[in-house]
């Protein structure tokens, strides 16, 4: 399946590079690659239009890229706001990712307290020491395949003290405790909370697979930049033009304030 679309709010540097996704590739010849959902997916830009190349489904790569959401809406309604008025310009071209739920919940259990690189490298190789060979690459684990796993048989993936996080993420989802089915049709507070049930996930990583995996566009990750940001310039909490979509706004914002060396309005 090959989608070509106009480049109009989304680009694919931004989107793939703006700390919520850890999987996709940016290639010698400027375009981007990634398994997902096990199939390989490629993404190249030119200065007008995005390709988009891989055997799912023309529907899959619609959800997957969230092509059915105008983001030019939300760029109109944050630009009410100053501060978010420039990160709007400044990331223009983010899209919110649907990701796979266990492989969004492992992944940001992987990266706490620790840099891209490094989350890349750990999720690079769980994929090759427990997931399947496919498309030239590896398929991320299923909860099933990892079935039963201990933190010391996580060794060779070198995660430190997030081995146990792991372990007890998989068990609670193959006993059913952690039911993905569930935190979909739940609000945003309680399906937090049913995440938190797993040691280790607090509010940040939880929002983060709530935002990035559910596309519950109010939960609002807050990590060391957003932190500033807030601290910055809303002390006391998001602007209005904000509500329902404060996971749109912080991508935003989170991209703006860690690309650029102080923030301007």
């Amino acid at each position: 399946m090959k989608i070509k679309l106009k480049k109009n709010d989304f680009d694919l540097k931004q989107t793939f590079q703006c700390g919520q996704c850890f999987r996709w590739k940016e290639l010698p010849d400027g375009s981007f690659s990634a398994i997902a959902a096990g199939k390989r997916i490629t993404a190249r830009q030119t200065n007008d239009d995005i390709v988009i190349e891989s055997a799912h489904t023309r529907r899959f790569l619609e959800r997957y890229f969230d092509l059915d959401t105008d983001y030019g809406e939300y760029k109109q309604l944050f630009s009410a706001d100053p501060t978010l008025k420039a990160a709007c310009e400044c990331s223009s071209g983010i899209r919110i990712l649907r990701q796979e739920p266990f492989e969004t919940l492992i992944s940001f259990i992987i990266s706490q307290n620790n840099n891209i690189p490094r989350i890349s490298g750990i999720i690079d190789r769980l994929c090759e020491n427990f997931g399947e060979e496919t498309d030239g690459g590896f398929s991320f684990p299923t909860a099933k395949q990892l079935n039963g796993i201990w933190p010391d048989d996580l060794a060779p993936l070198r995660a430190g003290f997030r081995a146990r996080y792991i372990a007890d993420a998989v068990s609670r989802v193959n006993s059913g405790e952690v039911d993905f089915s569930e935190i979909d049709a739940l609000p945003l507070e309680p399906a937090r909370e049913r995440l938190k049930r797993i040691v280790g996930v607090g509010d940040k990583v939880a929002d983060c697979v709530l935002l990035f995996a559910f596309h519950k566009l109010d939960a609002f990750p807050k990590d060391v930049w957003v932190k500033r940001v807030m601290s910055e310039f809303y002390p006391n909490g998001l602007p209005e033009c904000t509500k329902g979509a404060e996971g749109v706004a912080q991508q935003y914002l989170f991209d703006y304030v860690r690309n650029n060396d102080g923030l301007k309005v």
